[in-house]
């Protein structure tokens, strides 16, 4: 699923793209406030799922905040305790 919108009125302007994966999102959702592992293209980030949004979810580990792109994640799984 995808979205399509210009940035004004003007029909030459470039048109942004915003592509959306409902159920990447939907089982992020499901995380929320669980340990986790997401594997992304650039490697393993592991943490607590504090926000989830369409294009992005935020993961705290420690003292640091991870904001990842949704379109860079490879697989999730949910840490046991």
């Amino acid at each position: 699923m995808y979205q399509q919108f210009r940035g004004n009125s003007n029909p030459n302007s470039p048109m942004q793209v915003v592509v959306v994966e409902p159920y990447v999102y939907a089982a992020l959702m499901s995380l929320v406030g669980k340990r986790v592992v997401i594997d992304t293209s650039r490697g393993p980030v592991n943490g607590v799922v504090l926000d989830v949004k369409p294009d992005h979810v935020v993961i705290k580990e420690h003292d640091s905040t991870f904001f990842l792109r949704t379109c860079e994640i490879v697989w999730i799984m949910p840490e046991s305790s």
